[in-house]
């Protein structure tokens, strides 16, 4: 027994040396001959530093406008061990990975040296990557077949509570967006994945044929790029006809004065389903068509007509009534057509000699053109021209799109189970959200996506310091557009001083819709007149 104490004893003043002797490594001054001349460099165990310096700038507009306060108070986690991470540790964790970019739980880590970032939210810590996890998992969990049917059933509940609470954020999220004439553009993306994930199936996937996926349905305030609700749900659920419920239900939460004006989609939207019911609530909507044998003889009918009237950008359309095989009614719809006047090839297999390829050559000179064209569908009202410009700027989804899944992670933070899944795609969604409006404060000009607008509004050293009870950090940019960034920070400033100078007396609630409602008229003012005015958006 006394050898087996000795023994202990001896590893535990080893570990004790070994560890002096990191310290006094970690302390000395290293010198270190570099291309540029020789420096002395040391590290500072005890400094607080991190590469977010300018996040106390979106701290404070967190802090004027009560998102993140309104995010806290209404989370459904609850803890019941004092050994538990606080739910402001938890969220801020979250919030922290998500604007940084990152797009795994495991990467958490690299942001647990930061000894600012944590203080300027309000938290105590940094959690571990496991402990995030853990947390979502009871905010969100999943029910397991060796759960009893009321422990399933107290799950769901959960689970139902979670998803309620992350729809109410972002809708609290787009604020004042929905008061003036909007437009609501639908679209599905596939998020792959590379593991047995639940709700992972092979199916359309036109990046990575083959390989399992989710879905994520999504709902955007078109132009301005917020997220109105995102539904991640299983890889072969990606026809519009798995989220008709969902879109219905966001427009019936709407009030009758903040309903869209349109509702946008591709051609996957344009069938019975979605038209149908977009027409019983008597919403406006424009989708696509298909190239359907039925549309093609449309065009084939209505190509020699000569009333075609142009419709911006090179193209000419017309208008006519089509009800299609399944079709309930006749419905409007519009033709377009565009030349292509360029030098094509067209290849075809040869009928004749089994693996020859024909060669038609086309040039711009030649008697046979061609063309490039589209049919659209809707029940609203609006001239021809305004129709065409109003189909190209759905455009503008897709790069929403782009940055979110690219540059922001939703394309990542996989589990096993499908609800935390969602719960993040969500979170994402909400982040991404905040961070819009705080740019667009900055810039009301033009957008900046996050890939040029973390190096400047985000990205700094920031080196914190207190004397006599007062915090100070210390910033030093490494952007080359400092003066910019620096006139940035002052309109973002300039609107949370307002705010807080016309309407001390308000509510969070309040002060957030006073503060969107600000940065909208700045956006405003930049927006050039157009021949779609924002009132004439109404159908």
């Amino acid at each position: 027994m006394g050898e087996e104490e000795f023994d202990q004893s001896q590893t535990s003043q080893a570990c004790q040396d070994l560890l002096k002797q990191y310290e006094k490594v970690v302390d000395q001054t290293l010198r270190v001959k570099t291309l540029g001349g020789v420096y002395e460099v040391q590290w500072n165990a005890q400094g607080k530093a991190t590469a977010m310096g300018q996040l106390a700038f979106f701290a404070e507009f967190l802090e004027a406008s009560g998102l993140f306060e309104s995010w806290l108070q209404s989370c459904p986690l609850r803890y019941t061990s004092p050994n538990a991470p606080e739910v402001r540790d938890v969220l801020g964790t979250w919030l922290l990975g998500i604007l940084d970019g990152q797009e795994r739980y495991a990467h958490i880590g690299t942001l647990r040296g930061d000894g600012v970032s944590p203080e300027v939210l309000g938290m105590t810590k940094i959690i571990g990557d496991d402990s995030l996890r853990r947390a979502l998992q009871a905010i969100a969990p999943a029910p397991k077949a060796k759960h009893n049917a009321e422990q399933r059933a107290a799950q769901q509940a959960q689970a139902l509570k979670a998803e309620q609470w992350m729809q109410a954020q972002l809708r609290n999220s787009i604020a004042q967006a929905t008061k003036t004439g909007w437009i609501l553009d639908c679209d599905t993306t596939v998020k792959v994945l590379y593991g047995h994930q639940d709700g992972a199936v092979v199916s359309y996937n036109p990046h990575k044929p083959g390989r399992p996926s989710h879905v994520i349905h999504t709902y955007w305030i078109g132009n301005l790029r917020l997220v109105l609700d995102a539904q991640l749900q299983a890889g072969n659920r990606h026809s519009p006809s798995y989220g008709r419920a969902g879109l219905k239900a966001l427009i019936e939460s709407l009030a009758a004065d903040e309903r869209p004006q349109l509702v946008r989609g591709d051609c996957a939207f344009g069938s019975e389903g979605e038209m149908a019911q977009l027409e019983e609530l008597q919403q406006a909507y424009l989708f696509k068509l298909r190239q359907s044998a039925g549309v093609k003889q449309l065009i084939k009918r209505q190509w020699q007509r000569q009333d075609w009237s142009d419709m911006g950008q090179g193209w000419s359309g017309l208008e006519d009534e089509l009800r299609l095989s399944g079709w309930s009614r006749k419905r409007r719809v519009i033709i377009m057509r565009r030349e292509r006047k360029i030098d094509l090839v067209l290849e075809k297999k040869s009928k004749a000699q089994k693996g020859q390829i024909d060669l038609h050559f086309i040039d711009e000179n030649a008697p046979v053109k061609s063309w490039e064209y589209a049919v659209l569908v809707t029940n609203s009202k609006y001239e021809l021209a305004q129709v065409g410009q109003l189909y190209r700027d759905r455009a503008d989804c897709e790069n929403g799109f782009d940055e979110i899944k690219n540059q922001w992670g939703w394309g990542g933070y996989s589990t096993q189970d499908i609800e935390r899944c969602a719960l993040s795609a969500r979170a994402v969604a909400l982040i991404y959200n905040w961070w819009s409006w705080y740019v667009r404060l900055a810039n009301p000009k033009s957008r900046l996506e996050a890939k040029t607008s973390r190096p400047q509004l985000l990205s700094a050293v920031g080196h914190l310091t207190t004397h006599s009870r007062i915090n100070k950090i210390v910033l030093a940019l490494t952007h080359e557009a400092a003066t910019q960034i620096k006139a940035m920070i002052g309109n973002i400033r300039a609107g949370v001083e307002h705010i807080r100078g016309i309407a001390p007396q308000l509510k969070d609630a309040q002060r957030w819709h006073a503060l969107a409602g600000y940065i909208t008229e700045k956006i405003l003012a930049f927006v050039p007149h157009t021949p779609i005015s924002v009132a004439a958006a109404s159908g």
